[in-house]
């Protein structure tokens, strides 16, 4: 089992998981399979049984190879009410459903169970000065937004509010980098973070084409996958565009492209979403892969995606003699 390798003399023992979503899946998986002893707090009465049929998807699939599900589940603990799950764990990590008051009545009551612990939220719209605001120290509360399936791809962007402790920021990117994350403090707290924005950017414009009839979505699907996102795995947008540069690079390019980048950016789409557009997008998408129950390709997805971030990490980073 990959716990089973020594870890950093910081790194915590015990964690509590709140929550059993999709986003608390993935972590459970990921934080058992690195040795942690895992509290999970659950409003469900089949926690149980969800999670541990859920570990048979997610240990196939864990960095560093598939692990035997049985042995995540000798980590895990059951619990119903959040103190208990928070008592005694050195970092808690919140996934609840994406209510304000909500999650901050959740905070309120980790807090007091646990009031030395790291408090970290996978909230993807919710500021963290919001999410802290039921705590005497609001800036305890810091967010570690992943992206899906969190066990899988390597960015967790780490958000504090203003009065945060420079040692809990570092803590957390401790944290997340001992998990094998790529953690990016951001400088500045904004509504949806960044890679949720430019997710949204791109999803916004790909509805506008489909809507208008340009492409179908299986058709929008195979152009991203086969230019932009298999470009982006290897070179972000400012890379990229660097290297279509030529010699020049990123400064020659915006002398001879700026003012149109900026006459294209006018033309995007600002589609409603409307009957029609759900419509055409949702029989598109059943044409393209609705035949595909839910787990396969879910499985197909996350060989996919690890066997991309593997030959990525062999590769390297670019170097100064080519």
């Amino acid at each position: 089992m990959s716990g089973s390798t020594p870890r950093p003399a910081a790194a915590p023992d015990t964690v509590a998981v709140l929550g059993t979503g999709t986003i608390a899946l993935g972590w459970i998986a990921l934080f058992a399979a690195k040795g942690l002893d895992v509290r999970i707090s659950s409003t469900r009465a089949d926690a149980r049984e969800h999670v541990t049929a859920a570990l048979d998807l997610y240990a196939r699939s864990l960095p560093g190879g598939a692990v035997g599900p049985e042995l995540l589940a000798e980590r895990l603990t059951f619990c119903r009410e959040v103190e208990e799950a928070a008592a005694g764990a050195q970092v808690v990590q919140e996934n609840v459903q994406e209510d304000l008051a909500l999650k901050q009545d959740i905070f309120r009551r980790a807090a007091g169970a646990a009031p030395e612990a790291l408090l970290l939220s996978s909230t993807s719209t919710l500021l963290p000065a919001d999410l802290g605001a039921a705590l005497d120290e609001p800036g305890r509360v810091i967010v570690g937004h992943p992206f899906n399936p969190p066990h899988i791809v390597p960015l967790v962007e780490v958000v504090a509010a203003e009065d945060a402790k420079p040692a809990d920021i570092e803590a957390a990117v401790d944290f997340y980098r001992f998990l094998g994350k790529k953690p990016v403090v951001l400088r500045r707290a904004v509504p949806g973070f960044v890679a949720n924005r430019l997710q949204s950017a791109l999803l916004r414009e790909s509805i506008h084409l489909v809507r208008e009839g340009v492409v179908t979505v299986g058709e929008l699907d195979e152009i991203v996958t086969a230019s932009i996102g298999s470009r982006w795995a290897v070179a972000g947008p400012f890379r990229a565009f660097h290297l279509g540069g030529g010699p020049g690079g990123l400064r020659h390019l915006m002398e001879h492209l700026g003012q149109g980048l900026e006459r294209g950016w006018a033309g995007l789409g600002n589609p409603p979403v409307d009957e029609f557009t759900v419509e055409t997008m949702l029989s598109q998408a059943d044409e393209a892969f609705g035949s595909y129950a839910y787990e396969p390709l879910a499985a197909w997805r996350d060989r996919a995606q690890s066997a991309v971030i593997a030959a990525v990490e062999a590769a390297g980073p670019p170097r100064q003699d080519g």
